[in-house]
Order: C-alpha cells, then structure tokens, then sequence
C-alpha cells in the first residue's frame, strides 16, 4: 500500500530507486530543502533518487520527536541515512559523539557529507555498511529502515547492525504499523533472544518505534546472524 504522506512524483518513481542509487547528484539535480531539525531551521540539500528528497517524511519525524535524545559521546549509527535527517540530528545533539551515517546509495552519502559541510558537523562519517570498522561497539542506534527492500534483506541489515549495540545500549526503529511493524517486533525478539528485549515504545500517526535494549552479552545475537 503506498504511503499516502509520500508525494505524487516520489510514488510514481521506481521503489527500488531511493535504496540504490550509485551516482552523486550534479550541481543541477540538487536543490534546498528548509528543515526543522534539532530546534534548528536548516537549509539543507536533497536530490531525486534518495527517499523522500522534498520533505522529513512522517516516520522519520516521529522518530525524532518521540526517542529520548542519544547518548552524549561514543558512536552512534543511522542505518538507512538517506539525506541525512536522523544523522544530522544526532551529531547536533551530541558534538562530542562519532556519528555514522550508512546507505548503500552513494548519492544519499554524498548528500550527507556535503550537508554536515554546511553544518560544521565535523563528527559524521557518511559511509557504506562494509566501512564501518568491525571493532566499532555502537551506543544507539536510530532508523527508518528500508521496509520495501524486501524481507530478507531487511532482516539481514538488521541481524548485521544490531548484535554491534554495546551493553546496555539501545536502538530505536520506526516502521509503519501497515508495512509489518508488529510481525518485525516479534521476529526480532525470536532472534535476539536473551541478548535483547524489544520493546513497542510509541504509536503514533499509523508508525510504531521498536526499542531494542542491549541486555549484556552479544554472544547470542551475534549466533543468531549465523
């Protein structure tokens, strides 16, 4: 079912479009985007071919207006950046934190790195999953993960990222209560197991955010991405 929030010209592009996209935006394809993030009043850079480039689409911000701000410093992570909402939130809150800042599409990256340039934001590193150095332990985790890449790959970046939370750390993720929030929340909880407690923190305008709680150990759900 499409998103209804989603602009016209965005739902009639291909789906897949926004996920992959492997050329940064010329000068011509990027234009402004003024925001609120943060309490700030932004001007930003979005572009076609990264999801949802004229507006912070409805998940997104209610993500950020329901989740408790993130830790002070140690490495944060926005799994499916996009342009950059939610990292850029993230390293405004907390300057003295390492934010990452990870998409496979390369536009979105590019995006990213020239906005946090905007910004002053010298803590995001914008980058692909395989940069991230392996010994990176993250203190949260916060996205609007990319439901319609399908159930495997989904259930893949998410066994792949979320054994990395540190103990006693937490990951936040909203999805749309249409789109499979409630079966994700059970199917996470089967396959963390004891290593995590996952949580339905927040429903609001037809989105829930999951809560993932780090419980100690990683052993468990690291064996689950076995």
């Amino acid at each position: 079912m499409p998103d209804p929030a989603e602009p016209a010209d965005a739902r009639a592009a291909d789906p897949a479009d926004h996920y992959f996209t492997a050329r940064p935006a010329s000068p011509s394809e990027r234009r402004p985007l003024r925001v609120r993030l943060a309490g700030r009043e932004l001007e930003l850079e979005t572009a076609r071919g990264v999801f949802s480039p004229d507006r912070l689409d409805l998940g997104t911000r209610v993500l950020l207006e329901t989740v408790p701000a993130p830790p002070t410093s140690g490495d944060l992570l926005d799994l499916g950046c996009g342009w950059g909402p939610v990292a850029l939130t993230l390293a405004l809150t907390s300057p003295a934190a390492r934010v990452w800042a990870v998409d496979v599409n390369e536009r979105a990256l590019d995006l990213v790195r020239r906005n946090a340039d905007v910004l002053g934001l010298a803590n995001v590193r914008a980058v692909t999953p395989d940069d991230v150095p392996a010994d990176v332990a993250l203190a949260a985790l916060w996205s609007n993960p990319p439901i319609r890449v399908g159930k495997v790959a989904l259930h893949e970046m998410l066994l792949r990222w979320l054994p990395r939370l540190a103990p006693g750390a937490q990951a936040h993720l909203v999805v749309q209560r249409n789109l499979g929030a409630d079966s994700l929340q059970r199917w996470l909880a089967e396959q963390l197991g004891d290593a995590a407690e996952v949580t339905r923190v927040e429903t609001e305008k037809g989105f829930r955010v999951l809560r993932v709680d780090q419980l100690g150990s990683t052993t468990a759900a690291s064996a689950a991405r076995a």
